[in-house]
């Protein structure tokens, strides 16, 4: 059996390689520039959440605190009537993206983990590279993709946006797949 602290340099460099091509994908290649829709009269809307004063935090509109409330008539009336919503607020100011590329790189390292952690049970030093690339492949793709696939079924993310996610997380997992396999322990004679 491996240990996982053996695989620190798969892990790591696999993580950098990640974070490389989810920049490009998204600051080069532009395909999920519509991934969001601008909301009509963006103003109006932006100048009434702004005299809310909406703590920063993730809203459903209606809101039932319980089973029992979402089957109350009062309740059922407010879906009916709508609009339903999913809302996230958050603070006004210029955006970083300091903390998200922290956390984004971050998980690219668990992922790492995550994937180390199978392959070296499932594999010995010296394994080929392809037994190593589908045992990486796919624990890396399992972690990159398909917790995303809920956010379709249940918060209505459109079924482009899930697929193009897919195809990011696909190659995520091909580069992490390929740094693993070409920097699996080998046997030394």
């Amino acid at each position: 059996m491996i240990s996982i602290v053996s695989l620190w340099l798969p892990i790591l460099l696999s993580s950098v390689f990640v974070f490389i091509a989810s920049s490009l994908i998204h600051m080069l290649l532009g395909y999920h520039n519509n991934d969001f829709k601008k909301l009509p009269n963006e103003d109006a809307t932006a100048e009434a959440l702004r005299k809310l004063n909406i703590p920063e935090g993730r809203y459903s509109m209606p809101h039932a605190s319980s089973m029992k409330e979402m089957g109350s008539p009062e309740f059922k009336e407010k879906l009916t009537k709508g609009p339903r919503a999913m809302l996230v607020i958050w603070p006004g100011g210029s955006p970083s993206m300091a903390s998200n590329l922290i956390g984004w790189f971050i998980y690219s390292v668990v992922v790492g983990i995550f994937a180390a952690y199978v392959a070296s049970r499932a594999l010995e030093v010296g394994s080929p590279y392809l037994s190593v690339f589908r045992f990486v492949g796919v624990t890396a793709f399992a972690c990159y993709v398909v917790a995303g696939w809920q956010e379709s079924i249940w918060y209505k993310r459109p079924l482009s946006v899930s697929l193009k996610n897919t195809f990011d997380g696909l190659l995520y997992a091909l580069l992490t797949a390929g740094t693993f396999g070409w920097l699996w322990p080998r046997i030394v004679q």
